[in-house]
């Protein structure tokens, strides 16, 4: 019987889960340590493999029992683990640059070791919760954080790509300008581009973007009082959950951005659902739906057969990378794909 860990390694913390081959979770909610990434790769694997050791104790189950390891961390990085010749976005360290850390985890664990991006393992969580393992349906998630991530799910399967650049959902571009309220506004992402859906939609754009432009129509707000957006920016969803009108205004606009993002996917895919997840959603029920009807409001009207596509919240958000990640790695090892 396979035992199957799940390891999302991010740029500030490590989560583990650990998965039977009934699909059953052997540990509830949260295991997570601080990350170490940003110290190394020699320094980082070290902590994964010790940290593992500690979840499989917290299980009840024994570090030998576990079969397969799937492992997910921020990109870019190709489909086979891999991180891009410039370094992953969040690890900060020079030595991550090119480094197969698929493939020197399954050294340092000695045993087989699966890669997602943390976007499309989050992606495959949403869709099996929804769907189940055996669907052959279609679904797009869209994940809200410093970046937007997410990935596509279809006929069961994680889109990857040739380069493994499958599902970088966040830098599609948009027809940003027919949003309301953002007149004037150029918004610039990270990767140098003007107008993709994370240049609007993520705390990064609330930060670079959205709050200085909106700033100029509430003067005075306390957010504008100490001249830093950046850091106000973080106070961004509570207000907007407590109802300030300024932050809802940018929230607002967030969601129209996913509205055009979205409607782009259903004529691209004809998805079976639509998943959001996130810090915009990591909310109160009354802040969940006004933002998704927020999101319905941002979408061109549709045909009539499409009309009815679901959105849904990203289930278990938190444990969403860990659990997408140990889910693909059940699916190889009873297929027997693993190298």
């Amino acid at each position: 019987m396979h035992i199957v860990a799940g390891v999302d390694l991010g740029g500030t913390a490590i989560n583990y889960t650990l998965v039977n081959e009934e699909e059953k979770f052997l540990i509830d909610g949260l295991c997570e340590h601080p990350a170490l990434s940003r110290q190394g790769p020699g320094i980082c694997l070290s902590q994964i493999a010790d940290g593992l050791a500690i979840a499989v104790e917290r299980a009840g189950v024994k570090l030998d029992d576990v079969t397969v390891v799937g492992l997910d961390t921020p990109g870019p990085a190709s489909a086979a683990g891999v991180l891009s010749a410039e370094g992953s976005t969040n690890f900060l360290h020079p030595d991550w640059a090119g480094f197969d850390i698929r493939a020197r985890l399954a050294e340092k664990l000695g045993k087989p070791v699966t890669y997602l991006n943390d976007g499309n393992a989050g992606a495959l969580w949403g869709h099996f919760v929804i769907f189940g393992a055996e669907s052959r349906t279609t679904s797009i998630s869209a994940i809200i954080g410093t970046g937007l991530g997410g990935g596509v799910i279809t006929d069961g399967n994680v889109v990857k790509g040739r380069k493994g650049f499958g599902g970088e959902l966040g830098h599609v571009l948009l027809p940003y300008q027919s949003i309301e309220g953002i007149e004037g506004l150029k918004p610039l992402c990270n990767c140098g581009r003007t107008g993709d859906l994370e240049s609007l939609c993520s705390l990064t754009a609330i930060g670079n973007s959205l709050l200085p432009h909106f700033l100029k129509n509430y003067p005075g707000h306390e957010l504008g009082r100490d001249g830093e957006t950046k850091d106000a920016a973080k106070r961004v969803r509570g207000m907007a959950e407590r109802g300030d009108a300024m932050c809802r205004d940018i929230f607002r606009v967030q969601a129209r951005a996913l509205g055009l993002f979205f409607d782009e996917m259903v004529n691209t895919f004809d998805p079976d659902a639509l998943i959001v997840g996130g810090g915009a959603v990591e909310t109160g029920k009354e802040f969940q739906h006004w933002f998704l009807s927020e999101i319905r409001a941002g979408m061109p009207v549709q045909r009539s057969e499409q009309a009815d596509i679901p959105i849904h919240v990203m289930p278990n958000g938190d444990t969403a990378g860990a659990r997408g990640a140990a889910i693909e790695a059940l699916k190889l090892a009873r297929e027997g794909g693993l190298a």
